[in-house]
């Protein structure tokens, strides 16, 4: 664990503002902008208080213990009194336990808005001055290279096969497998180039940035608000070309159904001790991206009453979930660490926010790209079961691939 040293005397003050415009053109620069916006709702942040690094199976509780010391030892003056007003930190955390770099980065000034209602959260010490700057414009991202990353396609096909090979034997019922892909560019990536492509290309997603990996994520981890959870649980996937009717020949998969149907139970099965009521829908729906339509279902509980869970608490129940893990889980994760060899870091790791109340939202870091310097890392991967064809995986993925490539192409101007 790894805590930056913390400056004494914090104040944190929320207060209401008028129509901020866009939140994603608050960003002044590209030093680490933070975000987490889905249409014209959300957080963005920039500057940072502090921050805490975690690693290890026990990274969840510890930030979580981290987060709740930090805020207690704050004077806080919250004017609006709206999930995400007051003190918030953005969570990126690794998929893996073994990987290092889970972190919770505290933004000097946040700008937030929800149904209407905008405010801004600024820290600052005693009487100390804003930290509001000056914006530089956006630099686009330029002429792009493409390169094989630690698992090329061939790899992955490989992979696939051989998962696919035990899972007929018997082995484990289903594993998300991953790969990689370099894009390089002549100059560093500005990561809210990135960002603005994914908004606008996808404004049903929750566009994020924390930490340098930057994605838009169609998939709900765990909301908490006031004693309630829920969950979108995504799992089976089309994309155009494949037939006419494409909700009618997801819905009625038998593939991609029983795939679903591992990661709901998944899901369900962890939120389940922690609640005093769960309402986990029947029969999944689609909803449609623009690159490719997933089988989603929706999950709402009541949190216990009488020792409610944090936000915290309920990723590290849930995490991973069969959607990107696989089921059993210890078994799925076993297969991936051998078959993928290779470090997934944040991706398919929970990512999002979190405030004072132990409310948050924290979704899969999917559709996403790690960006250093002029490199970017992008990540794409499929839910593998026994009749999963290898080919159809690779198309999957590239399918899912094209949503941050064309982003950073950017070979849609706004």
């Amino acid at each position: 664990m790894t805590i930056a040293p913390l400056p004494t005397g914090l104040g944190v003050r929320t207060r209401l503002v008028g129509d901020p415009g866009g939140l994603l053109e608050l960003l002044p620069d590209d030093r680490n902008p933070l975000s987490w916006v889905r249409g014209s709702d959300g957080l963005v942040g920039w500057g940072e208080v502090a921050r805490i690094t975690v690693s290890g199976a026990n990274r969840f509780a510890e930030a979580d213990s981290w987060w709740r010391s930090f805020t207690e030892g704050l004077r806080v003056s919250d004017e609006v009194d709206l999930p995400g007003t007051g003190p918030v930190a953005f969570a990126s955390f690794t998929f893996a336990d073994s990987s290092p770099g889970s972190v919770l980065v505290v933004p000097r000034v946040l700008v937030g808005r929800r149904d209407g209602v905008a405010w801004i959260t600024e820290f600052s010490h005693g009487d100390g001055p804003s930290a509001m700057r000056a914006v530089t414009p956006v630099r686009p991202s330029g002429t792009l290279r493409f390169a094989d990353g630690l698992l090329p396609v061939a790899g992955y096909r490989k992979a696939v096969a051989e998962a696919v090979r035990r899972m007929r034997a018997g082995e484990l019922d289903k594993a998300a497998l991953a790969h990689d892909l370099l894009a390089v560019g002549d100059a560093p990536l500005d990561p809210r180039a990135l960002l603005a492509g994914l908004a606008r290309r996808y404004p049903t997603c929750w566009s994020y940035s924390v930490d340098r990996l930057v994605g838009a994520t169609p998939e709900m981890l765990v909301r908490r608000v006031d004693g309630t959870v829920s969950s979108r649980v995504l799992a089976g996937t089309i994309w155009p070309g494949e037939c006419d009717d494409l909700p009618g020949q997801l819905l009625g998969s038998a593939k991609d159904r029983h795939e679903h149907a591992l990661a709901v139970d998944s899901l369900a099965d962890a939120l389940r001790p922690m609640c005093s009521s769960l309402d986990v829908p029947d029969t999944p729906s689609v909803i449609a991206l623009r690159n490719v339509s997933h089988l989603a279902s929706d999950v709402h509980g009541k949190l216990d009453p009488q020792s409610p869970a944090s936000l915290l608490q309920l990723a590290s129940a849930v995490h991973p979930t069969a959607a990107v893990g696989g089921t059993p889980r210890d078994a799925a994760l076993a297969l991936i660490a051998e078959l993928e060899g290779m470090d997934r870091g944040r991706y398919a790791g929970p990512v999002g926010w979190m405030d004072g109340n132990g409310d948050g939202e924290l979704g899969i870091a999917l559709r996403c790209a790690l960006l250093d310097g002029p490199t970017a890392r992008l990540f794409a991967g499929c839910g593998i079961v026994a009749d999963s064809d290898p080919d159809t995986e690779v198309r999957e993925a590239a399918a899912k691939m094209v949503a941050v490539r064309d982003a950073l192409e950017d070979t849609e101007p706004g």
